[in-house]
């Protein structure tokens, strides 16, 4: 796994998690595919960046958030 995506993964979590959503609660928001969520979470897949903003905004955050 490369480091970015490491970082997002791990940044996605920690924010989703500090902000008690599930990952049916960040669909729900992005309409994004609940099983693409999850491979984002473990760092398997990198997002678009239409995608990473879409995610950024159900966890009610910048997009750089994620990747800093």
């Amino acid at each position: 796994m490369h480091k970015l995506s490491k970082k997002l993964a791990y940044n996605f979590k920690r924010i989703r998690e500090e902000k008690s959503l599930t990952q049916g609660d960040v669909f729900r928001s992005s309409k994004i595919d609940r099983a693409y969520i999850c491979r984002v979470e473990s760092g398997q897949v990198n997002p678009t960046l239409e995608n990473l903003n879409r995610l950024a905004h159900a966890l009610g955050v910048e997009a750089w958030e994620l990747l800093k």
